[in-house]
């Protein structure tokens, strides 16, 4: 192979290559609200916790959900505190039965998953 060649396979083959820790980090896509109805599924993990009409513990409460019940993400949303600050989520409870109970609850008090049947293994797999 001529000379000219080889050095011209070789910048370009130099040229792609990137130093260690130059990489960047892949960042997911956002999901746009029109791609999906909800953000995912929660499982409550304490003996039970309120629904509220506002993201803040000082709103009145449409209803109560208890451990294992399983609840509809539609929004996340962080929340400042004089602690710092918290992320509520705006769930669906009751998402298949009459007695359907939308509002806001403390994230913290919920395991996220990506998928419903994820959420109802979890639930059964609490202790009651």
């Amino acid at each position: 192979m001529p000379p000219i060649l080889t050095i011209f396979f070789l910048v370009f083959a130099l040229a792609g290559c990137n130093a260690p820790g130059e990489e960047e980090p892949l960042i997911p896509p956002p999901s746009h609200p029109l791609v999906r109805e909800f953000i995912g599924y929660g499982v409550v993990r304490v003996s039970f916790t309120r629904v509220l009409n506002e993201p803040t513990d000082q709103d009145n409460s449409p209803g109560f959900i208890r451990q294992g019940d399983i609840v509809r993400i539609i929004e996340r949303q962080p929340v400042m505190t004089r602690s710092g600050s918290e992320f509520w989520v705006y769930a669906e409870a009751n998402y298949n039965g009459e007695n359907s109970i939308q509002g806001w609850i403390q994230e913290d008090v919920l395991d996220v998953f990506d998928n419903e049947s994820q959420a109802i293994t979890a639930s059964r797999n609490l202790s009651p």
